[in-house]
């Protein structure tokens, strides 16, 4: 029981002596976006001279190119762990190459305004990095009816350059249905710059 009083107590006293430093900074990087689930079918009416008709169309879907910039908050509590919430832009989507040759290709966009906790662990100068995502739609283009908010988790794994400078690389998985049966897959590659704040 002793023992146990004295690891409980060397415990308190090294979260009370431990340098908790605050290091805002700004992320910007690339998206490398799709949704998931297969192919995508549009459904349309035509007109073939004889009247209208119900026809479909099969969509491959493909991985676009866009961007996401945002702010981070890096809350270090030991060497080896930080606690970072972020608020940042995103535009993903992806795009669907028409398999009709009457029927043209488009590329889908979605913005988002979002916000991540991430639990960063250290190990010198990599870190490794999770955390649960809340992004809230703010503008779409070429796909009908969208949800307004997707869920998601992010995985990563970075690495600091300098004291203030580093890259990092992130998948990011949504779990909300954007439209039919589509979630939001994004792979991130990006750089931050922190400053250099004591709390």
């Amino acid at each position: 029981m002793k023992k146990i009083y004295f690891l409980f107590f060397a415990l308190l006293s090294t979260l009370s002596f431990a340098q908790v430093t605050f290091n805002p900074g700004i992320r910007l990087g690339a998206n490398i976006s799709h949704v998931s689930n297969g192919p995508a079918y549009d459904y349309f009416y035509y007109n073939d001279n004889q009247g209208y008709h119900y026809g479909s169309n099969v969509y491959d879907i493909k991985s676009k190119v866009d961007f996401y910039v945002g702010f981070q908050a890096n809350i270090r509590f030991a060497k080896f762990y930080a606690l970072q919430p972020e608020i940042y832009y995103t535009r993903q989507g992806a795009k669907f190459e028409s398999q009709s040759p009457t029927v043209a290709s488009k590329t889908v966009t979605l913005s988002y305004v979002g916000a991540a906790v991430v639990n960063k662990f250290y190990f010198d100068k990599f870190n490794i990095h999770f955390g649960p995502t809340l992004e809230l739609l703010t503008d779409h283009k070429d796909i009908d009816s969208p949800t307004e908010a997707d869920l998601g988790l992010l995985f990563g794994t970075g690495y600091d350059i300098t004291k203030n400078i580093g890259v990092e690389a992130r998948i990011k998985k949504g779990f909300v249905h954007i439209n039919n049966d589509h979630t939001n897959v994004t792979f991130q590659l990006g750089v931050y710059y922190t400053f250099n704040l004591k709390k």
